[in-house]
């Protein structure tokens, strides 16, 4: 009975002991401990000497990422500038900002700024979806800090934000306005292909401008290949690497001092104190060998049948034959294993015209299964034509001459299908989606 009675006693008193402990941390009610917080990162965020760099990655963007340069005063307006465009990186924008209580602290940006333009649902504006555009923030919700950098997440579409403290280097250079977008530079090589060569090792390189994506592609000492890729954003010398990638042995973190030779076509630039450059080249490092069979197998997405929409580049001409041009043309597919021709299964390079609101398959080239070459090339062996020859039958035949050149093709996966490059000279290709 002095037992039981004993162990009673004993457990309330270590509750009446906890009470008192809670009593002493959580003194202060939610709100008021919630708005001291507020507080906390609003003066945070204005006393920064020198600004604050800030990253977006949204969500819509596989890898990709964008850079801001904020300065946040005490009334709640925020100055920026941004990388989206080659404006925004040398043209100050100010708008308004709140923290805000909601369930956590929260940083919202709440009117129309250089933060809301990955947002935007007009496609138009950034290249995303309809609707959505790229999936992007612009309400953050606050969580935590680790050093100079605080750790934000979007509220809606949970897109990874930081902000990082500027140095005083880094607000002087926006501060004079100065941007090194060269690496645009890429998108005039006449190659799919392109040569990274640092410190006697080589590379394959390909920047995805539009989606801020970095690929390098490489072989390593034992003949093993690999491919990494990841995101990158303009700053004031060239562009750096978010998260930093590590390629053959060494941490890529930025290139920086970005020149341009139009006459050499060549980008040169600094890497961890050592000169680069990237150049055209027509055949990669590293070759997919089976990617060839997996497209043709594979099919479309879904469909029995790949699509593209402009026909073939050439010579750093988009639709160089003019596809797009021919009566009612709607888009062109390959489809394997399309009919059959006495004991011959054949393939169909289809033309697709739109007739009364409908798409038609009328005309094109059929071919016999395809060639697999060692070296991971594909051969398109040609069998004869379907259907007649429209006006403008040039944009056809000169189609059916490239895509049946005896070098064959290189097959390249992306994020939405293949690309198909010419194994002649790097400088021909067509995108498969």
């Amino acid at each position: 009975m002095y037992k039981r009675l004993f162990l009673i006693c004993f457990t309330l008193s270590v509750l009446a002991a906890c009470q008192k402990s809670d009593e002493d941390v959580f003194s202060a009610p939610p709100d008021t401990r919630l708005n001291d917080t507020l507080k906390k990162y609003g003066d945070i965020l204005v006393a920064a000497p020198h600004g604050w760099k800030g990253l977006v990655y949204p969500e819509g963007l596989k890898d990709g990422v964008f850079s801001f340069f904020f300065q946040f005063n005490d009334a709640n307006r925020v100055k920026m500038y941004a990388d989206f465009d080659s404006a925004s990186a040398v043209t100050r924008m100010e708008s308004s900002y709140r923290l805000k209580a909601l369930q956590q602290p929260c940083l919202l940006f709440d009117t129309y700024s250089y933060i809301h333009l990955l947002s935007d649902p007009d496609a138009a504006v950034n290249g995303g979806v309809y609707g959505e555009g790229l999936k992007s923030d612009f309400e953050f919700s606050i969580e935590g800090m680790s050093g100079d950098t605080i750790l934000l997440r979007g509220r809606f579409h949970d897109s990874k934000a930081v902000l990082i403290k500027a140095t005083e280097a880094e607000e002087a250079a926006y501060a004079a306005e100065k941007t090194n977008r060269l690496i645009d530079k890429i998108d005039t090589y006449l190659t799919y292909f392109k040569r990274f060569t640092t410190g006697g090792n080589d590379y394959d390189v390909a920047f995805n401008i539009l989606n801020r994506r970095a690929t390098f592609s490489w072989i390593d000492e034992n003949s093993e290949a690999h491919v990494a890729t990841t995101g990158f954003y303009y700053t004031p010398t060239g562009v750096a690497f978010a998260p930093a990638i590590t390629v053959g042995g060494a941490t890529l973190t930025s290139f920086d001092d970005i020149s341009w030779s139009a006459a050499s076509t060549t980008l040169s630039f600094t890497m961890n104190g050592d000169a680069g450059t990237i150049k055209e080249t027509a055949k990669p490092i590293v070759i997919d060998r089976d990617a060839p069979k997996t497209w043709w197998e594979q099919k479309g997405q879904g469909v029995p049948y790949w699509v593209t929409l402009d026909g073939f580049h050439v010579d750093g001409v988009d639709d160089a034959y003019g596809v797009a041009n021919l009566p009612n043309y709607s888009f062109m597919l390959f489809y394997p294993q399309n009919g059959k021709s006495g004991n011959t299964v054949y393939d169909l390079l289809g033309f697709v015209t739109r007739i009364d609101g409908e798409n038609i398959l009328e005309y094109g080239p059929a071919f016999r299964p395809p060639t697999y070459k060692a070296d991971g090339r594909i051969v398109f062996p040609y069998l004869g034509f379907l259907g007649d020859l429209p006006e403008g039958e040039t944009a056809v035949t000169n189609t059916l001459v490239k895509i049946t050149d005896s070098n064959g093709y290189y097959l390249v996966k992306t994020a939405d299908g293949y690309d198909m490059v010419s194994a002649k000279d790097g400088k021909s290709w067509i995108s498969w989606f």
